[in-house]
């Protein structure tokens, strides 16, 4: 019997809602260095970015929205459970690719909730938790340019941000393929888009969705496009500190029972809905981290 991926991950969900859901335990003090210092602040601290529509931003009322938002309250509802602090209070840092690792990695931030990419460099620095989205990186230009792929940026200038794993690879895509591009770095989304719209830019390059998100919120949204071409793969995650595996556990577990339980399904129709249906490898994503108790 074969099974769509979203058939196979409800099967899934379905085998596993009992032990998945069943209830959490406080955890004992002194099990983890973070969740002490959650419990006895009462707060737990939490860097997101601003400008990575759908995913992450500060919505028109000053609050953070988006589809790895509503993953984290999850998250964050979990990590109060388990330090028995129900009344938990959340401290919102907003911050770059860059400075959400770093925040994170010096004791400044106990989660990372974005759009940020799990890479071998960066879990030098910190953890990650189990993956919560499956991207590519992409070119947003303006409809009718004629840059249609990478090698069309030969003499032209590409925005992208600095920090990210995009921002990394870029330049070695381009040597790879021999063309001779400016590239521009730049510190938020925003600032790009309002380039490219403007002519400053003839390309900006980031995580696909991120560029659809952006485009979608953009003054003149068919006027820009996302080229199909992929440049990278963008296996995302939520940053936290190293060497702390029971704060880890708490962390895996709530987003466990959100994938099993349905949730994630509709928080991604809730902010990425518009731009289709979950894909395969996504579905996979979340039935292979559907982890019983």
């Amino acid at each position: 019997m074969r099974l769509a991926p979203i058939r196979l991950l409800l099967f899934v969900t379905t085998l596993f809602a009992v032990s998945s859901l069943a209830s959490a335990q406080t955890v004992p003090a002194g099990a983890s260095p973070t969740l002490e210092r959650i419990r006895a602040a009462k707060e737990i601290r939490v860097a997101f970015s601003g400008d990575s529509p759908p995913f992450s931003l500060v919505a028109a009322n000053g609050e953070p929205a988006g589809f790895a938002i509503e993953l984290c309250r999850r998250v964050i509802a979990g990590i109060a459970r388990a330090t028995g602090e129900p009344d938990l209070k959340t401290r919102w840092i907003v911050a770059s690719a860059a400075e959400r690792v770093d925040l994170v990695a010096t004791g400044k931030a106990d989660l990372d909730c974005a759009n940020t990419t799990t890479t071998l460099a960066r879990l030098r620095e910190v953890d990650f938790s189990a993956l919560v989205f499956v991207d590519t990186g992409g070119l947003l230009v303006r409809e009718g340019s004629p840059v249609e792929r990478l090698a069309g940026l030969e003499g032209r200038r590409v925005g992208v941000l600095a920090g990210t794993t995009t921002d990394l690879r870029l330049p070695s895509a381009l040597r790879q393929q021999g063309v001779s591009a400016t590239v521009v770095r730049l510190n938020d989304g925003v600032e790009g888009v309002a380039m490219l719209e403007s002519g400053s830019l003839d390309a900006f390059a980031a995580d696909k969705v991120k560029l659809a998100g952006l485009a979608a919120d953009a003054r003149a949204p068919r006027s820009l496009r996302v080229l199909p071409d992929d440049l990278s793969y963008e296996p995302q995650a939520f940053a936290l500190p190293r060497n702390d595996s029971a704060y880890r556990l708490e962390v895996n577990r709530a987003l466990s029972r959100a994938y099993a339980s349905g949730e994630a399904e509709r928080i991604f129709a809730q902010w990425l809905g518009r731009l289709g249906k979950p894909s395969g490898l996504l579905a996979a994503v979340y039935m292979l981290n559907v982890i019983p108790e």
